[in-house]
């Protein structure tokens, strides 16, 4: 398990690398382009090479895209859709010209619709985003939801029904920690994390888990709120977050730290440590 953050691309998606290893990051997730904008990811070969280049010079660290926030497959609005899935596809050819390891999505909201009056609509969209990304081999990694509103893949079975019905192996999942507790799901203690691996092995498979999102929960459990906290000091806390983190199904699934930080800028050392704590590893010095 490499054990690292999401850090800020301010200055250039260059400047990226840098930033994850200054904290000891082992992998690091950005943001290619702002994540509130429809504007495509901008780039050319000069920029192209200088991230290759520092990507190097900070030791190839394994690293993640996460797609804008804006993208919506499970609207009911055709060309909101049909936007969404161009911009996954813009994501998914970055990020293998730029050497990701994948990229993260939010697969958005049936906006009262229904989830499985939608469900054929999200297949569908993915199916084609798939199809025009065939000469890529980064996979797509479906983020479960917190469960707020219409919103889908607050549970297993739903992102299951989405991956069964597209059956790519490039479209896997991550799973987010402060979601999956958000959305009902115990694992403040290790009879609890336990307990959920088991029912995610059961309905998705731990073979089709290939990012975790690391975050203390803010929010109660089954809150259906989205907010992260420090690592060991939030709702879930240390001993459910070691016991998930130390499971061997977990051993080789890489964990980004998408928490505030001690002095709110983001992750840092300090959330490093804590988790590399959690998961039996040493602290970095």
């Amino acid at each position: 398990m490499n054990i690292g953050a999401h850090v800020s691309t301010k200055g250039g998606l260059a400047c990226a690398p840098a930033r994850a290893r200054e904290i000891g990051a082992g992998c690091f997730q950005t943001h290619p382009t702002s994540p509130q904008s429809w504007r495509p990811i901008a780039g050319d070969d000069s920029s192209t090479e200088a991230f290759s280049q520092a990507h190097r010079d900070a030791g190839s660290l394994p690293h993640y895209f996460h797609a804008i926030y804006l993208i919506n497959l499970a609207t009911p609005k055709d060309g909101h859709r049909e936007q969404s899935g161009k911009a996954l596809v813009d994501h998914l050819q970055w990020g293998e010209r730029l050497g990701a390891s994948g990229v993260v999505f939010h697969p958005g909201s049936h906006l009262g619709a229904g989830f499985e009056v939608m469900l054929p609509a999200v297949i569908s969209v993915l199916t084609q985003v798939i199809e025009e990304t065939e000469e890529c081999q980064v996979p797509l990694l479906l983020e479960n939801n917190a469960g707020s509103g219409a919103c889908i893949g607050r549970s297993f079975e739903e992102i299951a029904a989405i991956l069964d019905g597209v059956n790519s192996p490039r479209l896997r999942m991550c799973l987010d920690t402060a979601h999956v507790f958000a959305s009902g799901y115990d694992i403040r203690s290790p009879e609890g994390a336990h307990a959920m691996l088991n029912g995610l092995n059961s309905t998705i498979g731990m073979e089709r888990i290939s990012l975790v999102h690391a975050n203390d929960s803010k929010a109660d459990l089954g809150s259906n709120a989205d907010r992260h906290e420090n690592i060991g000091d939030g709702k879930i806390g240390s001993e459910g977050l070691s016991a998930l983190f130390q499971d061997p199904r977990m051993a080789c699934i890489d964990a980004v730290l998408e928490v505030p930080g001690m002095e709110h800028e983001g992750p840092d050392r300090t959330n490093i440590n804590r988790l590399r704590a959690c998961a039996g590893k040493a602290e970095l010095g």
